[in-house]
Parts: C-alpha cells; structure tokens; sequence
C-alpha cells in the first residue's frame, strides 16, 4: 500500500516510516498540511496517517480539504487529542480510524493493516444499473450520462453495498463500518444520506429490506 504520513514531529516520521515499512508498505512523510497536499497530489496514496497538530492548517482542516477535492485515501488519525469530541468531528470529517498518542508501534501496524485488507478486499470498480454507472475508482457518478455530485459518506454507503452485492448489508453494519457507532443520531443520517442517494441516482438504487437493512439494486460491473 502507499502510505502518506503528516506529522509536524520528525522524530516520530522517521519511526513509524520505519515500522511501516517492515510490513512492506510505501511510505511518504510531510511535516505540514501543505507539504501533504502537494505529496497527496504527486502520489495518490490509498491511506493518510494524519497528525491533527500540524502548524498552520491543522489535520482537521486537511481532513475535510482531501476529501473536498474528491480525493478518497483512507485516514488514519494519529493524535494527541483523546477527548471524545475530537474523535467524532474527525470522523464526521470521514476519517477511517483514530488512534491516540502515545501508542504502541504493534497496534499502529496492526491498524493500517486492517485498512490495507479493507481497501483490498472491499473497494468495487464499478456498478451499472439502467442509465445510473458508478465509477468507485474515480468516483464518479453519471445517471444518463449527466454526473451526479455525491458525497464522501454517501460513496462510502455506496461502496459497502455493492462490495456485498446481491446480499443484504445490516443497518448495525453500515452504522459500525462507516459511522463506527450505532444511536439514533447516526441511524437518522444514515436514513437521511440513503434518501439522498436515491434522489440523486434513482430510486430503485437502494432497496430496504424491513428489518434487515439494504442491498443495492441488481446492476452489473
């Protein structure tokens, strides 16, 4: 996997590029958010180990810029930053994992080769249905050749679904997987993104399964 690291911290840079390295990943560093949005741009890593304390633009703010530019790493909090508040802002900012300094190098590893399995294993290419066809590579959604905007959360809802295509995907799964919670707070967006994404695409796309969740339409690609 490529692995972009951003912590302002040299000293931990070099360690965990180090341990990340000995399970054979590709691993960049940048000290700012600016050096990670230039490397972002040059190397197109698939998982960001992103520090929240960065000078100038702080991790947060990178966070929401990467993933308004349509770019679809996965992330990686790495940060001092325990409170409980800091945690749910990064991942509704759609971070994938928080991991709170001090850490053990074995459970950083252990982290990012979790997300290395789950890009691997999980990420569609593509879907078609009628005149809706998804791109999950570049993310892009056209419905009869005109594009559709669609959300980070919503690709992620989009993602899951059709890596489970022709089964039913659990309410508590989707919750778990991509809110990594399951209350009634994220049970409503997760109701509300899911009516988005069928007035944007059609509303045939997700089908509701009472009282066992959703699949995605029969579509082929």
């Amino acid at each position: 996997m490529r692995v972009l690291v951003v912590d302002d911290d040299l000293e931990l840079l070099e360690l965990v590029g180090r341990a990340l390295a000995r399970d054979r990943h590709e691993v960049w560093s940048a000290a700012s958010a600016e050096q990670a949005l230039t490397e972002l741009a040059r190397r197109a890593p698939e998982i960001v180990v992103l520090d929240l304390g960065l000078p100038g633009l702080s991790g947060e703010e990178l966070c929401q810029q990467i993933r308004g530019r349509g770019s679809h790493p996965l992330i990686l909090v790495l940060t001092a930053q325990s409170a409980v508040a800091s945690r749910v802002r990064c991942l509704d900012h759609d971070a994938d994992d928080y991991l709170t300094k001090p850490f053990a190098v074995a459970e950083l590893r252990a982290r990012v080769r979790a997300l290395s399995r789950r890009m691997t294993l999980a990420r569609p290419e593509a879907f078609t249905h009628g005149t809706l066809r998804l791109d999950f590579v570049a993310r892009r959604a056209y419905v009869a050749e005109t594009e559709a905007p669609i959300t980070a959360r919503e690709w992620k809802i989009l993602e899951l679904l059709a890596a489970n295509r022709g089964s039913v995907v659990s309410r508590a799964e989707l919750l778990g997987r991509i809110w990594k919670q399951n209350d009634e707070s994220a049970a409503a967006s997760l109701e509300v993104l899911v009516g988005r994404i069928r007035r944007k695409l059609g509303s045939d796309v997700v089908r509701t399964v009472r009282g066992a969740g959703y699949s995605l339409g029969d579509g082929r690609g």
